[in-house]
């Protein structure tokens, strides 16, 4: 089943398209960012694609290009991390999982003529939590060039998602998701996928951007690839998702504060340490606090 943009409303996690990404671990997003968008970050990365060598080690593959740190590689990339109807279904899929998601990476590939087809993986295996309930991420292919079999479209395998990952063989064939620029594939962290084959006499290009709990380690290391220097020009909702921005209670901090403060310059001075709580810890921890009060003064006045 294909979605299309126009159809999602303001209440996408109960859309069609957050129903079938739960349901069979993927969907695609027609229409999912304006062309001209797409077409403008396409030629803010050429001339990275052509400076990069190819990768090393058949995972990334021989006859492969892939860079990250794209939100300094183009101005528009912000656009297209911060899409609403995408994070929406990043909400949709982690929301039960953390108090926040974070940015796991951006990340352009190119896939050159000869290109073998990617070993089946799941991404969610980056990390050795608990399998079969819990969703670590969620992944975002955006083609640059057209995406077809030939020239080594993405691969998934519909219902190979949640407790089907620990299923040794997954119960139906893979498809291959073609698309256009402006297409968004998306697909769970716990979905089995894989780049194709690349049989065509020219490159694929596409972009790779994700999204995952914001209590993991991120697969791109956000705080070296936009050091505060960097992302204290980027929108605040960016640099937030980019990992300035604590996760409650208190994680990610810098001297016990949201790590944006460095968005000044390191300080000259020491810093109170401020708690950051979700509001069900910040309830129990008054009334502790409370407690302790009301004892003291009983106290004193004894």
């Amino acid at each position: 089943m294909i979605i299309n943009q126009a159809s999602l409303d303001a209440a996408l996690p109960r859309s069609a398209a957050s129903r079938e990404l739960m349901a069979q671990g993927y969907t695609i997003l027609r229409g999912a960012a304006p062309a001209e968008l797409i077409a403008g970050i396409s030629e803010d990365l050429g001339p990275r694609f052509e400076a990069t060598p190819f990768c090393e080690g058949g995972f990334y593959g021989a006859r492969t290009k892939r860079f990250g740190r794209l939100l300094i590689r183009s101005p528009l990339m912000a656009d297209l991390v911060m899409n609403a109807a995408i994070l929406g279904l990043a909400e949709r899929a982690l929301g039960n999982w953390c108090d926040r998601i974070q940015l796991n990476l951006a990340q352009a590939i190119e896939l050159h003529p000869g290109a073998l087809a990617q070993f089946p993986h799941r991404d969610q295996d980056m990390w050795q939590g608990a399998l079969g309930e819990v969703e670590y991420l969620i992944n975002v292919m955006w083609p640059l060039t057209r995406f077809t079999e030939e020239n080594g479209a993405t691969i998934i395998w519909p219902d190979s998602h949640g407790v089907e990952a620990l299923v040794d063989e997954p119960k139906c064939d893979p498809l291959v998701a073609e698309a256009e620029p402006g297409d968004a594939i998306v697909f769970l962290g716990s979905t089995l996928h894989g780049a194709g084959e690349n049989r065509s006499a020219s490159v694929r290009r596409g972009i790779i951007v994700s999204y995952c709990l914001g209590w993991l380690k991120p697969y791109e290391n956000q705080w070296l690839a936009y050091p505060p220097e960097i992302a204290r020009g980027f929108p605040q909702d960016v640099a937030a998702l980019a990992g300035y921005a604590q996760h409650r209670p208190n994680l990610g901090n810098f001297e016990g504060q949201c790590p944006s403060v460095l968005f000044d310059g390191y300080p000259d001075g020491p810093l109170a340490a401020i708690d950051a709580l979700r509001s069900d810890q910040a309830a129990l921890l008054a009334e502790h606090v409370a407690g302790q009060t009301v004892r003291d003064e009983r106290a004193r006045a004894a």
